[in-house]
């Protein structure tokens, strides 16, 4: 017989791990991120860790454990584009953040991976608002190269990281003009030679000899995307990089090329969508915060997707990446106020990154063959009132709960008898 949970207290009566099974969510608004729509009274069904059906009509196993969304929106995990989650735990305690090495000696060869910590703090509380995939970045250290990135779950697992070495972050914007030695020739031309290093390996580097931007290791790190099968994220903001950012794709074929910031992408949007350059932007980017994004606005991701550009959005730029990636939801509620149509903005914080990042066929849609990353809201999930009450990852349900929640559990009924002079 069919186990029947309330969507309320599913993701705490499955919080602890079981052997795979099978999940039944019914009655839902779902929203699949496919040529089917929006499907209305519809059940997702996953098996194993797989979505195996989606509709109105699926039929339920006698086996299933039963998940009631009673109406409410029943959609893909967030997939955060842009975030330190798992990098930082407190961002001023050194040996807590493991984003950036200034002082080594190497670049393009540091791997987010070996430093992405599945037991941090910030993992669930992103979690608790959706997010179930995120794309985690480096920050440069001592040139404009700042390593390679990876691609995790929230789920907290020991597995969480599913892909290493997923893209090399470079920084080609006015911050990465300083660090190259002042200008944004400087950081071109280090760009360049970097390539050129890369393409040369390991030939080049014979004997005791160096490369002209890379030692070794660092040469090898970035030959993958000299020949294209890893992505380079170049941060850039102005039209005018963006330009030379378009130039610089054209002119090394078959590198891949992902744009994050994009300020003033919608300056050249048609130029973008002629070459086929993904944009990662905030929606919400609007004032600028130096000389980079004078023209920033807050159309500027409806004028990249009326364009035809493959938009995701992000916090970013923002301080705030290694904990507040769960606010990508707010943001793109911003973007649809801003003219962009609601199915636009939310596949932008869930399918398109996935596609982005080479990963599309896996995740970000409800469909069969996707991965069970399924989160029940019991609102408009771009509505910034509303939150999950519950969520699925690899098709299984996870806590709802954080370091914060417990804390605020364990001290809100407090009673302190004690004499007044000695209370905390």
């Amino acid at each position: 017989m069919k186990q029947l949970i309330s969507v309320l207290a599913a993701s705490v009566a499955l919080a602890a791990p079981a052997a795979a099974q099978t999940y039944a969510v019914t009655n839902g608004r779902v929203v699949t991120n496919t040529d089917a729509g929006i499907l209305e009274n519809a059940t997702v069904i996953v098996r194993d860790g797989d979505i195996v059906a989606v509709g109105a009509g699926a039929e339920i196993p006698e086996d299933a454990t039963v998940i009631d969304a009673s109406g409410n929106w029943v959609t893909p995990g967030v997939f955060a584009a842009f975030s330190q989650l798992g990098l930082i735990e407190v961002a001023l305690e050194g040996s807590t953040t493991d984003d950036s090495a200034g002082e080594s000696p190497f670049s393009v060869a540091l791997d987010v991976a070996d430093g992405f910590n599945p037991a941090g703090t910030y993992l669930a509380t992103n979690r608790m608002e959706g997010v179930t995939r995120a794309a985690i970045f480096p920050s440069t250290g001592h040139n404009i190269f700042a390593g390679q990135g990876a691609l995790i779950d929230t789920s907290g697992d020991a597995g969480s990281l599913f892909q290493a070495g997923s893209f090399v972050f470079a920084d080609l914007s006015e911050s990465g003009a300083g660090r190259a030695g002042g200008s944004r020739p400087a950081a071109w031309a280090f760009l360049e030679a970097a390539l050129a290093d890369a393409r040369g390996y390991p030939g080049r580097f014979s004997g005791d000899h160096e490369g002209d931007a890379l030692n070794r290791y660092d040469a090898a790190a970035l030959l993958p995307v000299a020949r294209g099968r890893v992505p380079l994220v170049m941060a850039v903001n102005r039209a005018a990089d963006i330009r030379r950012a378009i130039r610089f794709k054209a002119d090394n074929a078959p590198i891949q090329l992902i744009l994050v910031g994009a300020a003033e992408g919608w300056m050249v949007a048609e130029e973008l969508a002629d070459a086929d350059i993904p944009v990662i932007v905030d929606p919400l980017e609007d004032l600028p915060s130096s000389f980079d994004s004078l023209g920033a606005s807050l159309q500027n991701a409806a004028r990249l997707q009326d364009a035809g550009v493959d938009v995701a959005y992000s916090t970013a730029p923002t301080a705030d990446g290694y904990f507040n990636a769960r606010l990508v939801p707010q943001h793109a509620g911003n973007a649809v106020a801003n003219g962009v149509p609601w199915d636009e903005a939310f596949r932008a914080i869930t399918l398109t990154p996935a596609e982005i990042y080479g990963v599309g066929d896996r995740y970000g849609a409800l469909a069969p063959g996707y991965a069970g990353d399924v989160v029940v809201w019991d609102g408009d999930p771009l509505e910034v009132m509303s939150a999950p009450v519950a969520v699925l990852i690899d098709g299984e349900p996870t806590a709802l709960e954080s370091r914060q929640t417990q804390l605020r559990d364990r001290y809100i009924n407090i009673t302190d008898d004690t004499p007044f002079a000695y209370r905390r």
